[in-house]
């Protein structure tokens, strides 16, 4: 208990002085605890309410709906799973098919040092580069097979330690047997394909096989090798091939990777999108390859980075020449590929021009090889051809439940209006890449009916899997 004094002031007798007069003092007391406290139930009164028949009816229907809850969830989640469609397996794949080739034809060109080219992985890698393609670095004489040597590298561009320390990464060696002439064989077929046997010998000791002849075909190995992870691959080259011809050299001579020359985009667009259907359903993807120069490769009227997106978007291993990545041209010093890596500020304006052109170049090509890279329909996608003209030609990449990859390109001097037409084609698609930013922004929305495409342009569309 506590005592409280109050005071309390008459405001009758309040003075006109402004004193005050206390006209009484009032005491109370009051409890400390006015309030009831709430002590709850006991042990024994819990014990007792649990054990009455309502409270154990209740505890029994809700353990009952938990454990069918629990049980109906699992059901649930084991018919989704049963009833989902299956993912494809993806393919198996050798090294040669995991991303692009890079060709160093002219090593001195390409790096001061020759074949000291280790400063350079990391620019390869930027563009997700997965082996490298040399040479000729072999000795050879002018129409002296005798002094055909395949195992020894040429004094001008280096030593044999020096090609060594290149193999952390993925290394083809271009054998042409006579690089410095105009007819790359000798009129020994046999004798060079040999040549070519013993000095595969000498360097791996796995491939074993039979030297074979076709028409088109001058002289190869059949290779065998134990492991195909490891095995040393067996790459041709041809341009200028009908479809029956390159299957013909495919099937009979053991290659496991021939290279064929882009479609000439110079042509009409009908033809070659046959072309590249009959390329696709003739042959398998791990076994074709597609070869850029923008050196020599088509009319000049055509935009390099048309060609490029056709590279990197067509089913097959796609391979580049150093320089291409960049647009370089014939007379143009392939040392600008590393002023670009540090541009200076150009004060001449055909200069500073170029060489816009040369980095706006080279990241489309990056932002192809990255899409390229990690992308399963790019990379094993099937092929399906939507459009072809004259003048162009739209095809999709799908694979599985994966992002589906739509390419449309325009060569031709005028606008041109697709109609394109698919079972699982949406109405929209997303820009992934484009040469017309202008007109169709990264990442914007474009609609499909009747898709329009200006004049030299190319683009990349994206749109998911609906089922």
């Amino acid at each position: 208990m506590k005592d409280v004094e109050l005071k309390e002031v008459d405001q009758e007798k309040q003075l006109m002085t402004g004193q005050t007069q206390i006209n009484g003092c009032v005491k109370v007391t009051v409890p400390e605890n006015a309030g009831v406290k709430y002590t709850g139930l006991s042990k024994d009164e819990l014990i007792k309410i649990a054990s009455t028949a309502g409270w154990v009816r209740t505890r029994w229907v809700l353990l009952v709906l938990f454990w069918f809850g629990w049980i109906g969830m699992l059901a649930g989640a084991i018919v989704i799973i049963v009833q989902a469609p299956r993912c494809k397996p993806i393919p198996e794949m050798n090294w040669w098919n995991e991303g692009p080739l890079y060709q160093i034809s002219d090593v001195n060109a390409f790096s001061e040092k020759g074949l000291k080219v280790e400063e350079k992985l990391d620019y390869m890698n930027q563009m997700k580069v997965k082996g490298l393609v040399l040479g000729p670095i072999h000795t050879v004489q002018a129409d002296q097979l005798d002094k055909l040597n395949l195992v020894s590298v040429k004094p001008e561009v280096g030593t044999k330690n020096d090609l060594e320390s290149l193999l952390s990464i993925s290394i083809v060696l271009n054998l042409t047997p006579k690089y410095e002439n105009a007819s790359s064989w000798f009129n020994n077929a046999t004798a060079v394909a040999e040549k070519i046997r013993v000095s595969a010998d000498k360097k791996e000791e796995i491939v074993k096989g039979d030297i074979m002849k076709t028409d088109s075909w001058p002289g190869y190995i059949q290779p065998k090798c134990p492991d195909q992870k490891k095995c040393i691959a067996l790459m041709g080259s041809v341009t200028g091939l009908s479809v029956d011809e390159v299957s013909l050299v495919l099937n009979r001579s053991g290659v496991d990777l021939l290279l064929n020359g882009l479609p000439d985009l110079a042509e009409p667009g009908e033809r070659q999108a046959q072309v590249i259907k009959n390329h696709y359903f003739s042959h398998l993807q791990m076994s074709l390859g597609w070869c850029l120069s923008g050196r020599t490769l088509g009319s000049p009227a055509v935009p390099v980075r048309l060609y490029q997106m056709l590279l990197f978007t067509l089913p097959g291993t796609p391979v580049f020449s150093a320089g291409d990545e960049i647009g370089l041209k014939a007379g143009e010093n392939p040392k600008i590929m590393w002023d670009l890596e540090y541009p200076v500020v150009e004060t001449n304006a055909t200069a500073k021009t170029l060489q816009e052109e040369h980095i706006a170049v080279r990241n489309f090509f990056k932002t192809l090889t990255h899409l390229r890279g990690k992308e399963r329909s790019l990379v094993h996608g099937e092929y399906v051809s939507l459009f072809s003209s004259p003048t162009s030609l739209a095809f999709v990449r799908l694979w599985d439940q994966s992002e589906r990859f739509l390419t449309a390109m325009n060569w031709g001097n005028d606008p041109v209006t697709m109609n394109l037409t698919y079972r699982d084609l949406p109405t929209q698609a997303q820009v992934r890449l484009t040469t017309d930013a202008a007109n169709l922004a990264v990442d914007s929305m474009v609609s499909l009916e009747k898709f329009q495409l200006g004049p030299k342009q190319a683009v990349l569309l994206s749109y998911p899997y609906a089922g």
